[in-house]
């Protein structure tokens, strides 16, 4: 049976600069060269992943995008979920309310008021890198997912409203990433694994930080980056090194994946 191995992006196959080690690169096409799937397992809504720096540069036989809410397989999406424009506007009438500024993440754009996140750097660089695909909230089609910054809300409110339809990811005290109840990344592998028929046990995953602790705990070897959190360190089966201190290519080894 064929090998499946997922990785994460941010903290995982790049740096805080974006920067993919050339061990990584050599590392994933031995891999693959190998006979094992390598699938991109991120956080991220299709939309904010780059082809080129990417699945060009690096080669990976798939994508799961949006933390589960978006499956491609060599080049074709074969599983899409979208919150419905009820959804969303109910959504973003109460973060309004709350006085929360709110990107909306789907397949093609994201969306926002850049004008709420004018002292916010993440999401200003965000809207330069993504150019005519960032467009203002109210242009909103397709969403699969939102990102929040709660800095100046309350934690309880924001559990009390939003808890019961999303899944609710605090990235410490400045971003929440929600999904669609039931989603993950742990969902999104299980779903790709039963479409091509991958064992469980011959799946591997490779995280840093919160998004990544379902998947972790769901495949049947979780290795966290030298970098991770405490908490995504404890939640895997092994700590390889640093992004950049060859992590990737030394957890592929430890395993005699490649």
């Amino acid at each position: 049976m064929k090998k499946a191995v997922f990785f994460d992006i941010d903290g995982t196959l790049w740096d805080r600069q974006m920067h993919v080690p050339e061990s990584t690169v050599n590392a994933i096409r031995r891999l693959r060269e190998n006979g094992s799937y390598a699938f991109i397992c991120s956080g991220r809504t299709r939309s904010n992943i780059s082809t080129k720096e990417l699945m060009e540069a690096v080669g990976f036989d798939g994508i799961i995008a949006g933390c589960g809410t978006h499956i491609e397989y060599q080049g074709k999406t074969v599983f899409e979920k979208r919150l419905t424009k009820e959804e969303v506007n109910r959504f973003l009438s109460v973060s309004a309310r709350m006085g929360l500024p709110v990107v909306l993440e789907g397949p093609s754009c994201l969306y926002a008021d850049i004008e709420e996140f004018r002292d916010d750097p993440f999401i200003l660089r965000l809207k330069e890198l993504l150019g005519e695909t960032f467009l203002s909230l109210m242009e909103f089609e397709h969403v699969n997912k939102f990102t929040v910054n709660w800095k100046n809300g309350s934690k309880e409110e924001i559990l009390r409203e939003f808890s019961g339809e999303y899944e609710l990811m605090f990235h410490g005290d400045t971003y929440i990433e929600g999904v669609p109840k039931g989603f993950s990344k742990a969902s999104g592998i299980k779903w790709l694994c039963d479409y091509l028929q991958i064992d469980r046990k011959d799946t591997y995953a490779f995280g840093d930080s919160v998004n990544d602790l379902e998947m972790l705990r769901y495949v049947q070897n979780g290795i966290a980056m030298g970098n991770a959190t405490e908490e995504a360190k404890k939640a895997a089966d092994y700590v390889t090194a640093t992004v950049n201190e060859d992590g990737i290519y030394r957890g592929l080894k430890h395993f005699s994946l490649i």
